[in-house]
């Protein structure tokens, strides 16, 4: 359980801060675009995050793996989910 807090630390999940220009541009930081081999030409898609309170950057070839991926997400989370149910039922017992 360690490794899960671990991974969503600040110092795990935060690569940087970012300005917006006056037209409206920010800069990747350096770090970020490192880690996830961001190159200048890359084409990235913006969404909005779940919360509706921020951006999340995907990068179009990242996206069309993890469309490739989602019945299996799928999956999980409806076991999970399940898995979920089954424990507060047994615990209104």
């Amino acid at each position: 359980m360690a490794s899960k807090q671990a991974e969503w630390s600040l110092e795990a999940v935060f690569l940087g801060s970012v300005t917006v220009g006056e037209r409206g541009q920010v800069v990747i930081p350096a770090e970020a675009r490192k880690q996830y081999g961001i190159k200048p030409g890359d084409k990235l898609l913006a969404f909005r995050s779940p919360s509706g309170r921020g951006l999340v950057l995907v990068g179009v070839d990242d996206m069309r793996a993890m469309l490739d991926q989602m019945p299996r997400w799928e999956a999980l989370v409806r076991q999970l989910s399940q898995e979920q149910k089954s424990g507060e039922e047994s615990e209104k017992e």
